[in-house]
């Protein structure tokens, strides 16, 4: 499912942008409102949406929110104008941000507690490869470039939606959790799990290094070649896939987990550091730094994640694992709105300073990791009793 699911995802995320300028015709504010707008939707209701997946069972809302998925990407076909853009692409978000919630909320709970984080590991590696080829078709149709080729892609999104949920309904069934005394979004009540969530946020910006801040610092500010932004990118892809498997060894308890986000951390910091060494180098020593914080940063990555599943799995009651799960999201997302800003801002704009600001941050998140986990597990909230 996740394969289907994530080559269809691939596939639109390389022509998105180029499609809603140059076929739907908006200008680029106009496309980065709607974007924000959609990302906003998803982040607020993110824990409302997990809610709803333990209450009426994971699979169920998976199957449904995959169903709505269809027609809502086919919708893109005969948008006209920034108005029926910023409504569907809202609508689309919501229900794509209900299904990851929902799927969480499934490997909570078909997979036993000490595999979670391993399943997770083996669902990214298989994302990573699966995007990837959807990427590389999204390349040969942009090479035709033709209004219709980009209907085709979005066309192909929406099969893919179809087929990963009959995919999800050959899956157990996970029972809905009974309604509970007591408040019903517990997620958003329990805050050193929040403060968690915030922390992750975080960390979780230098995902957009190797996307979006490093092509802009080697094509203006070192003297490597352009190639290398793929390069570093490919390898990546690679090692990801690779690497995340093992990465998540001694993750399924919250201590372990936590150490792994700490080191994660750190070694993100290491990274930010190596590549600010690149700006005033020779080509070929450019490449090689480049390399090496590259490979430095690909090792803090996988461990960031995996302990980072671990923590949000760890911290949740098993009774409202969606909830807890789509809350955990809002970090993630809440990361990637401010990246692209934040991020640029501090490479292009002050350097060398800027870099080792984003050293200095992503170390001491790391750092911070197990002293709030240790806090948040003396905090875990009790179960509320079942209404009868």
């Amino acid at each position: 499912m996740t394969v289907v699911n994530t080559a269809g995802i691939g596939l639109w995320m390389a022509l998105n942008v180029i499609y809603a300028i140059t076929v739907i015709g908006l200008t680029p504010g106009e496309l980065g409102i709607g974007l924000g707008v959609a990302s906003g939707l998803r982040l607020v209701l993110s824990a409302p949406t997990g809610h709803l997946a333990d209450r009426c069972g994971p699979r169920v809302v998976q199957v449904w929110s995959f169903a709505a998925l269809v027609p809502l990407t086919l919708l893109l076909t005969v948008v006209h104008g920034f108005a029926q853009y910023v409504v569907v692409v809202s609508a689309h978000a919501i229900a794509y941000g209900t299904n990851r919630a929902a799927q969480m909320a499934m490997v909570a709970g078909v997979v036993p507690a000490d595999d979670r984080v391993r399943i997770r590991g083996y669902l990214r590696a298989a994302t990573n490869v699966s995007i990837s080829v959807g990427a590389g078709l999204a390349g040969l149709l942009l090479v035709i470039g033709t209004p219709a080729a980009f209907r085709w892609a979005i066309v192909g999104n929406a099969v893919t939606y179809a087929l990963a949920g009959l995919l999800t309904a050959r899956l157990p069934t996970v029972a809905p959790q009974p309604a509970r005394r007591g408040p019903r979004l517990v997620a958003l009540r329990d805050r050193p799990f929040l403060v968690f969530v915030l922390l992750d946020g975080l960390l979780s910006m230098h995902y957009l290094l190797l996307d979006v801040v490093l092509p802009l610092w080697i094509v203006r500010h070192t003297e490597a070649p352009k190639w290398m932004v793929a390069a570093l990118l490919l390898a990546n892809t690679v090692l990801v896939v690779l690497l995340q498997v093992r990465a998540t060894r001694g993750t399924d308890d919250l201590r372990g987990a936590a150490r792994a986000a700490r080191w994660g951390g750190v070694c993100v910091a290491i990274a930010c550091v190596v590549f600010s060494m690149t700006g005033k180098v020779s080509a070929l020593a450019a490449c090689a730094l480049l390399g090496l914080g590259a490979l430095v940063h690909v090792l803090g990555e996988v461990r960031q994640a995996a302990g980072s599943w671990g923590i949000s799995f760890g911290l949740a009651p098993d009774h409202a694992q969606g909830q807890y799960q789509g809350a955990y999201s809002m970090g993630i997302d809440l990361g990637r709105m401010l990246a692209p800003v934040v991020l640029v801002w501090l490479a292009l704009e002050h350097g060398v300073a800027g870099w080792l600001v984003m050293a200095g941050v992503f170390g001491a998140v790391g750092l911070a990791m197990p002293p709030v986990v240790a806090w948040a597990r003396t905090r875990r909230p009790e179960t509320a009793p079942v209404l009868v």
